[in-house]
């Protein structure tokens, strides 16, 4: 049975809170982990790099000199990949590097590094994260009573005043369970999440 404490927005301990074990407690799977990385972030690339073949490079239209008898090598253009502003042979065109794990796969992945916060003590679960307005040093001064540093902030739904609150802060970023990846989860020592986020992490991972 695993058990958190619950802290308020000052940092002191309110209650505890259950886990389960489902989601925050499975035997953690690198490998797993890795090859989920590695997914996220070649679906992140753009794949626009692009270079020009000899047949797409300016000039070139006649053959520099003839055949036989200048003791020269032959040549036929001088855009070939051989000379300087030549084509480039096998160069990168755009392409995408897209592709798909299996989803239980990607779930497995999320929850070993859940679990792995949670071994590791840098789970951090608040009560409620609230603030009246947008007010950066509101919401730094609440990271410091967690005593988080480099932080990543899980929300159970969109709330402006904290997401912007955080906006600014270095090395601190927000995010939603509906939208979390496995790159932010390892990025950041520590996870503050809300005592609805947990909740709303077990419903969808369970």
């Amino acid at each position: 049975m695993l058990k958190v404490d619950v802290l308020n927005m000052e940092g002191k301990k309110v209650k505890d809170i259950e886990l389960n074990e489902s989601v925050f407690g499975v035997e953690v799977n690198d490998v797993v982990v890795h090859s989920a990385l590695v997914n996220y972030l070649a679906n992140q690339r753009q794949g626009t790099q692009s270079t020009k073949t000899r047949a797409e490079v300016r000039g070139g239209g006649r053959k520099p000199w003839k055949q036989k008898g200048t003791g020269r090598a032959r040549q036929g253009s001088i855009r070939a990949p051989q000379w300087i502003k030549g084509g480039i042979a096998l160069g990168p065109k755009p392409r995408s590097y897209k592709y798909a794990i299996p989803k239980k796969m990607r779930q497995l992945a999320l929850k070993s590094v859940l679990t792995s916060k949670v071994q590791e003590g840098n789970l951090v679960v608040v009560d409620k994260l609230e603030l009246k307005e947008i007010k950066t040093k509101e919401m730094v001064s609440v990271l410091n009573n967690l005593k988080v540093n480099k932080a990543l902030v899980m929300l159970d739904e969109k709330n402006l005043n904290v997401q912007a609150s955080a906006r600014n802060i270095a090395n601190v970023k927000t995010t939603l369970v509906s939208t979390m990846n496995i790159f932010d989860l390892l990025k950041y020592d520590s996870l503050v999440v809300t005592e609805d986020a947990v909740k709303k992490l077990e419903e969808v991972y369970a």
